[in-house]
Order: C-alpha cells, then sequence, then structure tokens
C-alpha cells in the first residue's frame, strides 16, 4: 500500500469520526505540513471550513464560534511557531471552559532536534491548559490503525466537552508526500455507521436529599441573604434562580455577564447597581449578610471583591457544574457541586427554606432604585462612555448578542447596563481578562444566530485589527461600537495615574489612529457619533445594513474618569443622607 493510500484513509477515518462526534466547525490556518488535514476537511460533505491566515486570530475565531453555540469547535494549523500562535486563546479558553479540539501537524520523529525547518518541540506545547493530549500515531490504513484513529477522534470530541469544557490537543506527525487522493473508493469509511464510534452519555449532577437537608440547615436562623449570579451562559439559570429567590426573598446581585439582567423574566429582585453603591465603605458595611450563594464565576465588579472580603466570616457556598473551585478571596467557602438548575428546582420543593426578612429586600430595591436614578442622569458635554452603553441597549435589536472588551468597557456594561426586557446574551472574555482577540472572537460569534454588537476600547481594537478581513472574507455582519480615549481609560481610575512623569507614557499608551481608514481598507461603513442621540441613529442605522459596520466614539480619558466619579458620589451622598 502507497504511503499516500495510508495518508488518505488515515486522516479521512480521522475527520469523518470528528464529525460524527458533533464537530461542524473547524478553523484552518494555512500551511504546508497540515495539508492532509486541510484539504481532508475542506472534501468532507458536512463539515465546514473557515480559512484564517493568522493563527491567533483564527484561535480567537474558533472560541467565539464555541461560545456561541456551545459546541466543540476544531482548529488545524502547520508545524512551528503557527501553533504557538494558539496559545492566547488556548489559555483564555481554558479558564472560560470553551470546547476547542487543537489539531496541529508536526514534522515527523525523524526531523525533530536535527536543525529541520520549522520545527519546534510541540509535545505537550500547551502545558496544562488543556484537558488532553495526544501525540498521534504516523499514519497507517490498517483496519487496526483506522480504528485507532476514530477512537482518537471520538474521545477528543468528549474530552473537549466533558465536565468543566476546554481545549485538548492532538499533534499529527505526518511525512512527505502530504497531499490525500480524494478518488479513493470509500473515502469515508463504513457509511452505515452514522453515530459516533465510542458514544458517551455523561448525566447531570444533583445533590443527595440528606445533602440538601445538610445544607438547608446551615441556613437556619439567617435571615440576611443574598444570591449572586455571576458570568454564565446557561439561559435555564435565569428562571430557576429567580424563582428560588422570590420563594426565598432575598435579592440577586446580577453581574453584566449573568444573563439575568435582560429577558422577559420576572427582575423585582435583581439587583444591578450594586457595584455603584459598593464603592463606599459605609453602605457595604451597611448591607453585611448573614450567608451568600454564588451561581457562575466571580463578578466582574471589584467592589463585590471588597464586599466579599469584608465579610470573609459570612456563611458563603459556590454552586459549579463540575469539579472547580473558583473562589479568588480564600475566604472559608462551601463549594455545592451539582446542576445549577436542579439544585434551584430541589430547593423549591422542599417545605424548609431560611427566614425572610421584608426589610433586609427592600432595603437592597431602594438602593437599587437610586443608583438607577443617578446612571440615567445625562452628561452635560460630550459624551461619555456610560452614556455610550446606555444608548446601545436602547436601540440594540431583540435577540442581539453582545460582545462586550475587557478593562473599562466590561466595567462600563456593568454601571450602565440596567434592566432590560430585551432579550439579548452577553458573551465576553472573562477566562483570562486579556485585550487580544476581541475583535476575533467576536466575529466568530456572529456565524451563526442572531446579531452581534461588539463594544471595546481603540487599544483592543488596535490589538486585533488584522481580524476584520474575516469580516469581509465571509461577508460576517457585525456592529463594533468603538469607544476611543486615545489610551488605557481602565488605569485612570487606578493608583497609577498619580505618577504623573511615567503615566502617559507605561499606562495612558495613547496610540493616535485613524481608525476610519483601517475600517475602510477592509470594506467596513464607517461612522462616528458626538452626542448619546446621534449614537443611537447611527447604531439603528448599522442594524439595518449589512457587513462590517464600526461607530466610533471618541471620549476624554480625564473628563470621563471625574464623570464616573462624580456619579458614584452623588449615589453614596443620597443613601447616606436617606439612612
Amino acid at each position: 500500500m502507497s504511503s499516500t493510500v495510508a495518508l488518505t484513509r488515515y486522516t479521512a477515518n480521522f475527520v469523518d469520526e470528528l464529525s460524527k462526534s458533533g464537530v461542524t466547525d473547524v478553523v484552518i490556518s494555512p500551511g504546508s505540513r497540515s495539508t492532509p488535514l486541510a484539504m481532508t476537511i475542506a472534501e468532507h460533505p458536512v463539515m465546514k471550513e473557515w480559512v484564517v491566515i493568522d493563527e491567533r486570530s483564527a484561535a480567537f475565531f474558533a472560541m467565539g464560534i464555541a461560545k456561541k453555540t456551545s459546541r466543540a469547535v476544531a482548529l488545524v494549523c502547520t508545524s512551528g511557531t503557527a501553533a504557538a500562535n494558539y496559545f492566547p486563546a488556548i489559555v483564555e479558553a481554558h479558564y472560560s471552559r470553551i470546547p476547542l479540539v487543537v489539531l496541529t501537524a508536526d514534522r515527523p520523529h525523524e526531523l525533530r532536534d536535527v536543525g529541520a525547518p520549522q520545527a519546534i518541540e510541540q509535545m505537550k506545547l500547551y502545558g496544562d491548559y488543556v484537558k488532553w493530549f495526544q501525540e498521534m500515531a504516523i499514519p497507517e490504513a490498517s483496519e487496526k490503525m483506522l480504528d485507532y484513529v476514530r477512537n482518537k477522534a471520538a474521545r477528543a470530541v468528549f474530552m473537549a466537552q466533558e465536565g468543566n469544557p476546554g481545549p485538548v490537543h492532538l499533534n499529527f506527525p505526518f511525512r512527505e508526500p502530504l497531499v490525500p487522493d480524494f478518488t479513493l473508493e470509500n473515502l469515508w469509511g463504513d457509511h452505515r455507521a452514522i453515530e459516533p464510534r465510542n458514544p458517551a452519555y455523561d448525566g447531570k449532577r444533583q445533590l443527595s436529599a440528606q445533602q440538601l437537608t445538610s445544607f438547608l440547615q446551615e441556613l437556619e436562623g439567617k435571615d440576611k441573604g443574598i444570591i449572586v449570579c455571576g458570568p454564565q451562559m446557561e439561559q435555564e439559570l435565569t428562571l430557576a434562580v429567580t424563582s428560588l429567590a422570590e420563594a426565598w426573598g432575598v435579592p440577586i446581585l446580577a453581574d453584566p455577564l449573568s444573563q439575568m439582567r435582560a429577558g422577559e423574566h420576572a427582575k423585582d429582585l435583581i439587583i444591578e447597581t450594586y457595584d455603584a453603591f459598593f464603592r463606599d465603605e459605609a453602605l457595604r458595611k451597611k448591607l453585611s449578610p448573614d450567608y451568600i450563594i454564588r451561581f457562575g464565576a466571580m463578578p466582574v465588579s471589584k467592589p463585590y471583591l471588597f464586599y466579599v472580603n469584608e465579610n470573609a466570616h459570612t456563611l458563603q457556598f459556590v454552586v459549579e457544574n463540575h469539579a472547580g473551585f473558583r473562589e479568588p478571596t480564600g475566604n472559608n467557602t462551601g463549594f455545592i457541586f451539582a446542576d445549577p438548575v436542579l439544585f434551584c428546582e430541589a430547593l423549591l420543593q422542599r417545605e424548609h427554606k431560611p427566614l425572610h426578612n421584608k426589610e433586609w429586600l427592600a432595603s437592597w430595591q431602594e438602593m437599587n432604585q437610586v443608583a438607577k436614578k443617578h446612571l440615567l442622569t445625562e452628561a452635560t458635554g460630550a459624551i461619555t462612555e456610560g452614556e455610550a452603553v446606555r444608548a446601545l441597549i436602547d436601540v440594540i435589536p431583540e435577540e442581539s448578542s453582545i460582545y462586550i472588551g475587557n478593562s473599562m468597557a466590561v466595567r462600563d456594561l456593568d454601571t450602565f447596563f440596567l434592566t432590560t426586557p430585551k432579550q439579548l446574551s452577553i458573551l465576553a472574555n472573562r477566562g483570562a481578562n486579556g485585550i487580544d482577540g476581541m475583535v476575533s472572537s467576536a466575529l466568530g460569534a456572529a456565524v451563526y444566530g442572531n446579531p452581534v454588537t461588539l463594544v471595546l476600547g481603540d487599544l483592543s481594537f488596535y490589538h486585533d485589527l488584522n481580524a476584520l478581513l474575516i469580516a469581509r472574507q465571509y461577508g460576517l455582519n457585525i456592529t463594533i461600537l468603538l469607544i476611543n480615549n486615545n489610551g488605557g481609560g481602565i488605569f485612570s481610575f487606578l493608583p497609577q495615574s498619580q505618577e504623573e512623569k511615567h503615566f502617559e507614557v507605561l499606562f495612558g499608551t495613547p496610540v493616535d489612529i485613524e481608525f476610519k481608514q483601517a475600517v475602510n481598507m477592509y470594506g467596513g461603513i464607517y461612522t462616528s457619533a458626538e452626542s448619546e442621540e446621534v449614537l443611537k441613529k447611527v447604531l439603528y442605522e448599522s442594524y439595518q445594513s449589512k457587513g462590517l459596520s464600526v461607530v466610533e466614539v471618541k471620549t476624554d480619558r480625564e473628563a470621563n474618569t471625574s464623570w464616573h466619579r462624580n456619579i458614584w458620589k452623588a449615589i453614596a451622598e443620597e443613601l447616606k443622607d436617606e439612612a
């Protein structure tokens, strides 16, 4: 049997099993050594290939698809530093729990560590950031080897999605010749085998009746509880958490990425402005709880982190779908490893529940209303970053997704994204909280489904400008709200801002770029807005057009910082006066 036949059958069986296991999308970056995988995927009758030239952008693009679809997405690249460029997205996928199947081509063993070109050490290249690594065998076409390669494909997809999802890595050593022969009969193997080779049934975890009783006993006699919902993507949790909060009479502190602030569910108990009034230490002390139950990851809000640290001895529980210890404060915390929806439903079925303190709940609701009043106050001068977020929420279409950037963008969303009946999905890269790959990720989310609006700052936009080629290449519809304060606006809120000698060079880092030219280069529509009303108009128009639209809002870092601080001060003063 020729080496070409062996290569073709080996690779075709692997790719076909990926498809049978549920992989529909593969993001490919061009290269020579990856030819067998790339061509076979492109030839497959079911899979959709996306060709993205830059590997770093490709990996974030794949992550955006996986995040939006909740399906594993595969990546293919050639050997050498191409694989290294995946690393930032793999780190983010690890911490964000996003399933990726990373397929790196490699030189065969005889060309490693001998000075061959484009050969680096790819064994366990991503370390502990992948859930599972396999060095694949040299291609053969025996029945045993075709079984082997299908088993590895099925296991890779399962491992990427099992438990807490995450990336897996398979490294393929290929010898030349590299071009498959697609004229072979029965190219994809046994067509009668429609199901995946190794079907796996992974059930949901629940607490036992005794464990539920023990948990409720720990809340005995406590009447000042709060439910916290941090970043998470499970839409079913929204109704489950609100139902539990209503039954127990406790407030819900809803992070902007919790999926709790938007939708048709009841929102009377949702407190979305806690970040604003938690900035005052006296108000945090006034709201000291008896217990905290948290769903999802740690909230974005830094003042919430202060609140938890100051209540280190408060009884606290974190509910996780699977194993994981996402509690950065180091406080004494109980972990509940169970499906969060089933956990809420099981608690609702119990007659026993914590004490209901109406005054406690009312105090949270009153503070939330005061904060909302101030957060809706218009600025007197040029448009601010908070007003830009408010304008977006007003005009964004139903059934949309917001992909929010890190640093200042997500914090402004936290502050100014007030509850709305609109059906919105809020996405972000909050695993490692980096600014890289934001445009690529949002474009990945725009591949399927509802309209996507990316909100980010100028540094994040600059960092991933090359991703705009993907929008032009595939005609993807996306609106980018670019908030340009000419530098790192978040540093203006940090102690570094007081170091005038070094601040601008080391932290402010203005780039002084006319982004309009870059948008035009990639065939996008560019507009700008200097007021909230104009911004609403141009955003609305962007949703009526196809392709890439970039709406730029230019703000002043110093004025923006002062405006934010004045609002927080006004909220604290009014709440203290009422107390």
